[in-house]
């Protein structure tokens, strides 16, 4: 049987396809769309069995080439540009696909782990799967709300196990080719070993210069919870990854500073020590983000862990270092 997962050139599937490839055992078929080509850099320590653009795909799936030898579909290709204007693209790309591949997995008794986002809860302060809850900013947003709520008007004609998970703010390894839409550990990277500093939003939204807080959750963690419902298909429902703590910007930018800095031999700093340095520079909140911004995000993990997932999150100071620690090996490599 194979397990297909779907954005397997991309950030957060490129790290499942390794993550099952080091288990071994699994027959993995990657599916991704590579107009951008230098993501195939992602897969290339990977063993995979095939690989399908996806639109040849979806024409496989349509024609019966897959029937009854496919296992598990773990979807992770969308558009995560929150900042995508076009809408048809966004809900072609993110809804109809999504909903073309639930369609097929539940006709074929198929387990469906797909990727949702904590950008289905907008400008509100709770953070819990619940529709009361939910009130995205953007069309990036509404793509992914409108699924989930698609799911829950179908859950009754579910004949397989189907998970939803709203990543909240993923950081780490093989997110290089994410351009602008990286995470903001791997911007503040290449901002220090290029000019010694690192730029902050100034404050806004009642928060101080760099004191806007998100649930930062390392891509670590959110492979493993992937893996956690492959391994137990009694458990369906939509979950959100996080660590389940906010923390700010001001935290990520220090974890990332210190990290290069031990790296280089050199002494660590605190927040004060590197604003009074000049290393924390914060630069005016751009206009054209203002009323589209979450200021504030913190996991409700209590689903999650209610479903049996019991592993400890990783912290900004724990994953944060961890994955900038590397990149300042292969930066010298």
């Amino acid at each position: 049987m194979y397990i297909v997962v779907t954005g397997a050139a991309g950030f957060v599937g490129a790290n499942i396809v390794k993550a099952l490839s080091d288990r071994g055992g699994y027959e993995i078929i990657a599916v991704d769309d590579l107009k951008q080509g230098d993501k195939f850099n992602n897969l290339v320590d990977c063993e995979i069995a095939d690989y399908f653009d996806r639109e040849d795909f979806m024409e496989e799936l349509e024609n019966g080439a897959f029937d009854g030898v496919i296992g598990a579909v773990l979807h992770q290709g969308a558009c995560s540009d929150t900042t995508e204007s076009d809408g048809r693209f966004m809900m072609q790309n993110n809804y109809r696909y999504t909903r073309n591949l639930f369609d097929y997995c539940m006709e074929e008794e198929i387990q469906f782990i797909y990727a949702s986002s904590a950008a289905v809860y907008g400008a509100g302060s709770v953070f819990r799967e619940q529709p009361e809850h939910e009130s995205p900013l953007n069309v990036y947003g509404y793509s992914k709300f409108l699924f989930d709520q698609y799911l829950r008007r179908n859950w009754s004609e579910c004949t397989a196990q189907v998970v939803g998970l709203r990543y909240f703010n993923v950081y780490g390894e093989r997110e290089q080719h994410k351009g602008r839409m990286a995470s903001v550990a791997y911007h503040f990277f290449n901002q220090y070993r290029a000019n010694g500093k690192v730029r902050l939003f100034e404050g806004t939204a009642g928060y101080a210069n760099g004191e806007q807080r998100r649930d930062f959750v390392s891509v670590e963690d959110a492979v493993k919870v992937n893996l956690y419902f492959l391994d137990n298909p009694s458990h369906s429902g939509i979950f959100n990854v996080g660590s389940g703590a906010a923390q700010s910007f001001n935290d990520v930018a220090v974890a990332t500073v210190n990290a290069c800095r031990q790296h280089a031999g050199e002494t660590v700093l605190s927040l004060a020590d590197m604003q009074t340095a000049g290393i924390i520079e914060y630069i005016p909140f751009p206009v054209d983000l203002k009323g589209k911004y979450q200021s504030f995000t913190q996991a409700d993990i209590g689903a999650l862990r209610a479903a049996g997932y019991k592993a400890p999150m990783l912290t900004v100071e724990q994953g944060v270092t961890s994955y900038v620690g590397g990149l300042c090996k292969r930066a010298e490599g």
